[in-house]
Formats: C-alpha cells, sequence, structure tokens
C-alpha cells in the first residue's frame, strides 16, 4: 500500500516526507528519554542524560549547518569573483580547511583563538559552533560553485536581455539554479556534521560522546554506552536523511517536470 494518496503529485509528497521526517525528528529528540528509561544498566539511570545530550548533538547541527551555507554562499562567491583579493582570501579559506583535520580546527577555535584575540571570549559551545562552521562552510563553498558554473551562460544572457538587472538575473536566474543544482552534495555535508559534531566533546561541550565516555568512565561498561550512543546517532543521522531526501524531491526540476 503507498504510503501517501495515490492523487498526490510529487510535490505534495515529497512536502508531507518532509514534515513527516521533521515531526519524527522532534518526536525523537524529545521522547528518545522514555524507551532509554527501560534500558539495562547502566543506560536506564542515564537515559535523561541521553536524551539532552542528543538535543545538543542537534543543536550543534543545525547552527553550524546554517552558519556553513551562508559561509559557503560567500566563500564561492569569492572564489568566482573578478577581484583577485577576494579570489585569493575565499581560495586561501577552502584550502586551510579543507586541508586540515577538524579535531585540529576545533582545538585551536576554543585555546587558540581567545590568545590572538583576548577580547574574544567563547564559551565551548560557541567555539564548537565556529569551527564546525567554517569547516562545513568550505565544503558547501565548491558544492556552490559547482553549481554556480553549471548554470548556461545562455540563460543569463537571456534575462539580461529581457531587461532584468545584473541582482535580479543573478538572485532569480542563476543562483536559484544553481542551489538546487547544488542542494545534493549540501544535504550530505549537513548529514555528515552531524557525525562530525562529536568532535566537539574534546573541548567539554556535552553532546553525546561526552555522555558516552562520562557514563563509561564512571562505570566501566564500553560496550553498551557505545552501543547506545551509536544507535542514537543512527537514528538521528537516519532521520536526518530521510528528511534530506524529501527537500531533493521537493526541487528535483527533472522530476518535477516529468
Amino acid at each position: 500500500m503507498a504510503l501517501w494518496p495515490a492523487h498526490w503529485s510529487r510535490r505534495q509528497r515529497s512536502s508531507a516526507a518532509l514534515a513527516t521526517g521533521a515531526a519524527l525528528l522532534v518526536l525523537a529528540l524529545w521522547g528518545l528519554g522514555i524507551p532509554l528509561a527501560w534500558a539495562p544498566e547502566p543506560i536506564g539511570s542515564n537515559a535523561a542524560q541521553f536524551a539532552e545530550a542528543a538535543r545538543m548533538t542537534m543543536m550543534l547541527t543545525l547552527v553550524s549547518g546554517l552558519c556553513g551555507v551562508g559561509l559557503g554562499v560567500l566563500a564561492a562567491l569569492g572564489k568566482l569573483s573578478r577581484l583577485w583579493p577576494l579570489r585569493w582570501l575565499a581560495g586561501g579559506y577552502i584550502w586551510v580547511m579543507r586541508g586540515t583535520p577538524l579535531l585540529v580546527q576545533v582545538l585551536f577555535a576554543y585555546f587558540a583563538l581567545p590568545q590572538l584575540v583576548p577580547a574574544l571570549n567563547l564559551s565551548e559551545f560557541s567555539a564548537a559552533c565556529l569551527a564546525l562552521s567554517f569547516n562545513v562552510g568550505a565544503y558547501n563553498a565548491e558544492a556552490i560553485r559547482a553549481g554556480l558554473l553549471a548554470v548556461p551562460r545562455g540563460q543569463m544572457e537571456a534575462a539580461r536581455a529581457l531587461g532584468l538587472s545584473r541582482w535580479h538575473t543573478f538572485v532569480d536566474v542563476t543562483f536559484a539554479q544553481a542551489i538546487k543544482i547544488a542542494l545534493p552534495p549540501l544535504v550530505n555535508n549537513g548529514v555528515a556534521l552531524l557525525k562530525d559534531s562529536s568532535l566537539a566533546y574534546t573541548i567539554g561541550v556535552v553532546e553525546l560522546t561526552t555522555i558516552g565516555n562520562r557514563i563509561q568512565a564512571a562505570t566501566f561498561q564500553a560496550t553498551p554506552t557505545l552501543v547506545t550512543t551509536a544507535l542514537i546517532y543512527l537514528l538521528l543521522t537516519t532521520l536526518l536523511t530521510l528528511m534530506s531526501d524529501a527537500v531533493e524531491r521537493r526541487f528535483d526540476i527533472e522530476a518535477r517536470m516529468q
């Protein structure tokens, strides 16, 4: 039996799938402690900690993901700019972020950056978001740049011939299509970001990996703790993947024209 009514359009089905995925994600984040409370020790007595840590992990992912998209757009535009200082700056940013380990970037943001800029007083959460945002932004920049280059130049020339300004041509024609082309790698980067957020435990952010390590150290029961941590990550990444698939179908130009 079909999940959605047969008379629904592809757009309606994808929108319903996205809404369902979002509802399941919210339900998982705020109801996770209920099934975990029935789990054997040491999981049951620490169910609330796991649930709170899962919400912190998702908060890290959402904040860093949104900032990373903004940084990716700016870096992509900079790399395609006619001004060589902007190209050099954007290229250098992408080169450094993609060429160094994320763990080093997280530690640098928390320990070294305040020493370089004494007025900058970052909390553990802020430092983790900063490092994760700049890291995923570099990967997003290449995806967006590829999307911008994939838009046929003839469409821009046609828009200009119709009297559209450069700004409206870029926003309504070029960038709108580029984002749809770049959407699959962008959502993949977002899912990968959720797993990369586990590195925030190195600076004390109380997320899933941190809670798992604390419970393991206190109880000396590594297997149930690590298995539970891995299963929660698997649940969150699965729900994010379902939502990202719905977003891709929602903006799939070729499929919507069929």
